[in-house]
């Protein structure tokens, strides 16, 4: 099946400082594992744009843009080079149009899909974006490629049911903030709980099916709540486009999170939502890279889920 991998030279420019672990380092590592491979040869490679103002504001405040732009640009200035904006989170010279490539990726990436170009895609790109809330640049992330991308699908696309499916081992408290109460949009998830952001546990909006787990939860346990939970739900909702947030940190290897998933595991889940895409998308597929910070484990979980879906 046509497939195509969106990544730009920007989002490696964005930095954090020394140590940090949402690092340059972290594409490079998937980059060279596909070649490794060779699956870099078997993926069609194609350059993220850069998203429009209008379109990161159908999931972000005006002011949320505007200080993500001036907080880049006055890192320039600054004898740091670095704009903090949480404890954890930070802006250089370079974030802005990091930023803007993520997200272009993602709408890109869905408007291939949506057009028949492509049935599926991949975007390696950072920063992250799904705990970037509707008005706050927060943990990691600044804006929300999922969301920008899953309301360009309904809004420009003319869609009428877009799912959200986020196996990142945080939960994505920004993209329940932007979606929350919107029918068009399907959000399930499974995350470490209790973990950063200490969200997802409490009473939800009707389109979001929230599943947090111990941690230390392996995945076979993982693999029973997706069969219970996820797949009759989706089906339910028969969505038209699949996006995921694709994040990697619930890999046993990582030490952000206590998860104990492995390769295997990503794959499966990946083909569960190939079948859903396949029973009501037309097998369309967009996912957008999110969290996973070993970099070894990282780099064999995405060519894992990169092989399903490209049915490789």
């Amino acid at each position: 099946m046509p497939s195509a991998y969106y990544t730009h030279p920007a989002c490696r420019l964005h930095a954090m400082g020394p140590g940090h672990p949402e690092c340059p380092e972290r594409l490079d590592a998937i980059a060279d594992h596909l070649r490794a491979s060779g699956l870099a040869d078997l993926i069609e490679q194609r350059e993220a744009p850069e998203a429009s103002i209008a379109q990161l504001q159908r999931a972000h405040d005006a002011l949320l843009v505007a200080q993500v732009r001036d907080s880049s640009q006055q890192a320039g200035q600054n004898r740091h080079g670095l704009v903090q904006i949480d404890p954890d989170t930070a802006v250089n010279v370079h974030t802005w149009a990091a930023a803007l490539r993520g997200a272009g990726a993602a709408i890109a990436a869905t408007d291939a899909v949506l057009k028949g170009e492509l049935d599926t895609a991949f975007c390696a790109v950072r920063p992250p974006g799904h705990h970037a809330t509707r008005s706050q640049a927060i943990g990691f992330c600044f804006f929300n490629n999922v969301a920008v991308a899953a309301l360009h699908a309904l809004e420009a696309h003319g869609l009428e049911r877009v799912a959200i499916i986020d196996f990142d081992v945080h939960h994505g408290n920004g993209t329940q903030d932007i979606v929350a109460g919107d029918d068009r949009i399907l959000m399930v998830s499974f995350f470490q709980h209790p973990l950063y952001p200490y969200s997802g546990t409490e009473p939800a909006a009707g389109n979001l099916l929230n599943l947090p787990v111990a941690p230390y939860t392996r995945g076979p346990e993982i693999r029973a709540l997706i069969e219970q939970h996820w797949l009759p739900r989706l089906d339910a909702f028969a969505p038209e486009l699949i996006l995921i947030s694709a994040g990697f940190d619930a890999h046993r290897d990582d030490d952000l999170g206590q998860l104990g998933l492995v390769e295997a595991d990503y794959a499966w889940i990946t083909e569960q939502l190939m079948a859903v895409a396949r029973r009501h998308a037309q097998g369309r597929v967009v996912s957008c890279l999110e969290g996973g910070y070993h970099l070894g484990a990282l780099a064999r979980s995405v060519a894992a889920h990169l092989r399903v879906l490209a049915g490789l």
